[in-house]
């Protein structure tokens, strides 16, 4: 009952506060965690998937255009709710009833405007305390079983846990022959044609934040490098659908996905 707990009352850190250059045509006018899919930004989709496991405690580091980050919470529950607005009686606001709002705490922290993966990390430790705790990007989704991915990284007693994805290439595969312009063989990409990455998903016990310096520490550099060349940093295989939303090309992909009533994160 203990283990469960433990698990159940992780809190949940959301990097949201980059610029989103590689898809500026959106993230001009927004953070890139607030673009759309559907009507709900992917934040929100992020959020939902870990709800889905009972996680519902979050923290948001936020940065650029941080505002409209706390603007839409600010503004979520009434959102979802049928209101009468009185202006008869000194602009009273009347709440009638409340459509489906999930059980969220959600602390949303400005953790700068240039401040790298790792200083956003450094810069909420006092919410996360002494605890260990989930951590994502703002910008990909995915099927993965948090719940099981848990207890990986509990089992494993390691600093930290990421999920490793293998993301497939962008371009049909070509294999040359030895005279470098014949072609033996051409086919369409698959999914399997990439490399191994870092989805995201990871999950840290509370000893990562001594190897975090300030504001200027990348996360993905110093931090994970130095705990991976001391046996410290294991990876959970996912095989499943993951899915990050880096360019235009990559929103219209989860955008058709969601529309078509079959995105495969959509576990809830």
């Amino acid at each position: 009952k203990g283990l469960i707990l433990w698990r159940l009352f992780m809190k949940v850190v959301i990097l949201a506060g980059g610029y989103g250059t590689r898809i500026s045509e959106e993230s001009h006018l927004k953070p890139k965690p607030m673009l759309g899919i559907g009507e709900m930004p992917i934040l929100w989709h992020i959020m939902k998937i870990y709800s889905h496991y009972g996680y519902n405690d979050f923290i948001i580091c936020a940065g650029y255009k941080q505002y409209i980050i706390k603007e839409w919470f600010a503004d979520y529950y009434l959102h979802n709710s049928d209101i009468t607005f009185d202006f008869t009686q000194g602009n009273q606001l009347q709440i009638h009833n409340t459509h489906e709002v999930e059980p969220w705490k959600v602390t949303v922290v400005d953790t700068g405007l240039n401040t790298m993966t790792g200083g956003r990390v450094k810069r909420i430790q006092k919410y996360v305390g002494n605890e260990p705790f989930l951590l994502t990007y703002g910008d990909g989704v995915s099927d993965v079983n948090i719940a099981e991915l848990v207890r990986f990284h509990q089992s494993h007693g390691k600093i930290a846990t990421i999920t490793t994805v293998n993301v497939g290439q962008r371009f049909g595969v070509i294999d040359m022959a030895e005279d470098g312009t014949t072609i033996n063989s051409f086919r369409e990409k698959n999914d399997t044609d990439g490399s191994v990455i870092n989805g995201g998903f990871m999950v840290f016990n509370p000893q990562i934040f001594d190897y975090i310096d300030g504001d200027d520490t990348v996360l993905e550099k110093t931090p994970l490098e130095t705990v991976a060349t001391m046996g410290q940093l294991k990876g959970y295989k996912h095989n499943g659908f993951w899915h990050c939303m880096d360019t235009k090309r990559d929103k219209d992909n989860l955008e058709r996905m969601w529309e078509s009533g079959s995105a495969p994160w959509k576990m809830w």
